[in-house]
């Protein structure tokens, strides 16, 4: 169900995959985040079949009339705060969606799937 905003000028409705997108970018942006780990490995497994990369992987949105919910399935750097990488993530989604969105989100839930070793940048 899309996330539906009405203006003086109309309506506008935004689509789950949207904000699933723009949560999974704004994440990858984060410091001590190695990756997303996958939640729907049949949808991540034809995207690499067709070689698009998925922005999007590793969060589920859920929308109930005016309450938005993003989980965010995470992979951290060995070596890192895991709570510090968490809060930032979550700060860090919650404004990029309010900011280039303009939808608030109630809920950022961080489901933290395993640790590993970041190759050098």
């Amino acid at each position: 169900m899309p996330k539906t905003i009405q203006t003086e000028y109309g309506t506008i409705s935004i689509s789950e995959d949207v904000i699933a997108t723009v949560a999974g970018l704004a994440a990858m942006d984060c410091y001590g985040l190695v990756g997303m780990a996958s939640r729907k490995q049949v949808k991540d497994s034809l995207s690499e079949l067709l070689g698009r990369e998925n922005p999007g992987r590793g969060v589920e949105v859920r929308i109930s009339g005016d309450d938005v919910q993003v989980d965010l399935y995470i992979v951290v750097s060995y070596g890192v705060n895991i709570y510090e990488v968490a809060q930032n993530v979550r700060e860090k989604v919650r404004y990029v969606l309010n900011d280039s969105v303009g939808i608030s989100v109630d809920r950022v839930n961080i489901f933290v799937q395993g640790v590993r070793v970041a190759a050098e940048r």
